[in-house]
Parts: C-alpha cells; structure tokens; sequence
C-alpha cells in the first residue's frame, strides 16, 4: 500500500533524512518508531504531501505521491501531531465542512458523518460545540476527520500524544476495528508498549536512516540475540548449584558458575551451538542464542541428544523497548 524509497530532505546543514526506505503492506499497523529528531515527521509530511524531499520517491499503490498529490490526497487521510479544530464549528458542522473539502455528494452526506461519529464514540456530541470537548474527544474527532472521503492509507502522527489511559484504550480500539475494515495504518508513537500490542510491522528511524523495518516479531528477532525459556522434568537443573573451587571429582569447578544450576546440566547447554549465555529464571532456564529458526531448531535438538527432559521449550519475545534501545545504541531523549 505504501513505498517510501531513498528519501533524503535537508535543512540547511542538518541532514534530517539519509535515503530512508521502508514499505507498508495493505492492511497492516506499521508502527513507526524513533528518538526525537530521528525523522518521523519529516518522513510522514512527505508521505502526506506537505512537504518536498530532495530526493527520493513515494508510492500509495500507484499513485506517485511526489508528482500526483492531489490523486495522493484522495487516498489518504492525515493526522497531524498538532492539530487545529474550528472551536466554533459544533461536531456536525466540522464534519460537512470537511466533506465539502472533498467535494463529497450531499446524497448519503448525513448517514456517512452519522456512522464515522458512531465509530469513534461521538454519535452523542453531534451537536455539540468542538470547543467544549476534551482533548481525546477532540483527537477522535480528527480521527473521523480523516476518514470522510473513506481513504486507503491512514498516517497518524502521535495520535495518542497527551490522551490518559483511558482515551488511549479508545484509540487502540478504533485503530483496531479500522484495520478489520480493510484500512493500512501508519502510525508514529513513543509509547512502545502500545504500539507491541497493536502494531503487525515496526519500522525503527535513528538519526534520518531506517535501522530495522519488518513484522513486529522478525525485528525483535534482528535486534539481539534470541532468548529461549527451557524447563527440565523432576527438578533437572536446579538445586546443586556451582561454586568456586574444585567439583566433587577434585577437577576445578566451572569458572562461570549460575547460581542454582547443576554444573552438568549447564555444561550441557552451553555446549550447544550459537549459545551466547545460560540464566536461571523461574524454575527452569533462559539461554540466549544467535541465529535464525534453525538455530533455535538445533539447540532443542543438541538438549534432547543430551539426555536433557526437556518440558517447556518457547521463545521469549523481548519488548519493543529493548529492540529501541539495541537499535538505537541506548540513545534516550
């Protein structure tokens, strides 16, 4: 639905976009994510054609956004991290002026605005004056804004910056229901845990260059090392312990003892390939592994070969904020 190809924007001497390219498939949540300054919002105002890059192309199907805006604009509907409503306008009258912008039949005009108000919880503030809503109301009444002339691509920048917990939950849910009906959704946000929960793909900026683009689990994958839950039957694993000095047998005892894990079982396991550390956790253990799904695939085999009764053996998927901070070399702002 969407191509971004080798953008590059510049303002002055700072280069605030470095050929960034990434791809939105039909019917996704693509969270976008990065520091402040990263390019997020230069990347969607070009998508969104307000703003010219110097190079670079972009795509919504199609559609050439760069030399087609106005075809562009008829298949996407924006929504600014700071926005501006018409405070005397009540929330009906807001609704058909930005039907008329769209050149929108009055035919139908009434149920349309009817139905879009339903979807974001505002059937009841029709005639309401804009003013006298809160900021998440005021923030869905943008949401429905963007969809009155039914666009394919949605780009919403910061959609949930400054709403409590509560109008968060509602904006999740509309975005969900949204893509049930067959919307694309590209949305930038700094709370990753949200974006963990909805998001199918995540797309990581730093410093103007996309550094990691994908389904949310193949990046998490990318970022690190993967680490592995493993539980052994009738306590293997536990309990005897590893300490400094010699074993029973006089030979010298492992120079990296885990607390709590039998010395053989631990031998075991790291003499598995790819393995890059063992951790007690839980009852059981979580081994940290590089490679692909073979790699995964040959740990469990190499335990089993072991003698190992393996009961429990699933990934553990690390949080979008540990994929940020490994992306983005534990850069904060």
């Amino acid at each position: 639905m969407l191509r971004v190809e080798g953008l590059v924007k510049q303002y002055g001497e700072t280069l605030a976009l470095k050929g960034v390219t990434f791809a939105v498939e039909q019917g996704a949540i693509y969270g976008f994510v990065g520091p402040n300054g990263a390019g997020k919002t230069t990347t969607l105002k070009v998508i969104a054609t307000l703003l010219q890059p110097d190079a670079g192309r972009v795509f919504i199907g199609d559609v050439d956004v760069l030399r087609r805006p106005g075809a562009a604009r008829a298949r996407l509907g924006y929504m600014p991290d700071f926005f501006g409503v018409y405070d005397n306008l009540k929330v009906d009258e807001y609704m058909q002026f930005y039907a008329d912008c769209y050149g929108l039949p009055t035919a139908g005009r009434e149920r349309l605005i009817g139905s879009l108000l339903e979807l974001v919880n505002l059937a009841d503030k029709r005639d309401a004056y804009v003013d006298s809503l809160s900021r998440g109301m005021k923030q869905r009444l943008c949401l429905a804004r963007c969809l009155v002339h039914d666009p394919d691509l949605l780009v919403l920048d910061e959609p949930a910056s400054g709403l409590d917990p509560r109008a968060r939950v509602e904006m999740r849910e509309i975005l969900q229901e949204l893509r049930r009906r067959g919307k694309t959704i590209l949305i930038s946000s700094h709370i990753l845990a949200e974006l963990a929960e909805m998001c199918t793909h995540i797309g990581i900026i730093h410093a103007g260059q996309i550094v990691l683009s994908g389904p949310v689990e193949q990046v998490q994958r990318e970022a690190g090392a993967r680490v592995i839950e493993v539980r052994l039957a009738g306590g293997h694993g536990a309990g005897a312990g590893a300490g400094a000095g010699t074993g029973a047998d006089g030979a010298p005892a492992d120079p990296n003892p885990v607390a709590g894990v039998d010395p053989a079982v631990l031998e075991a396991v790291r003499a598995a390939p790819g393995v890059r550390s063992v951790t007690p956790a839980g009852g059981g253990l979580r081994v940290a592994v590089e490679g692909d799904d073979q790699a995964v695939a040959a740990l469990l085999a190499h335990l089993v070969r072991a003698g190992l009764p393996v009961v429990h053996f699933a990934e553990v998927k690390s949080n979008l904020e540990e994929v940020f901070l490994a992306t983005t070399g534990g850069e904060v702002r």
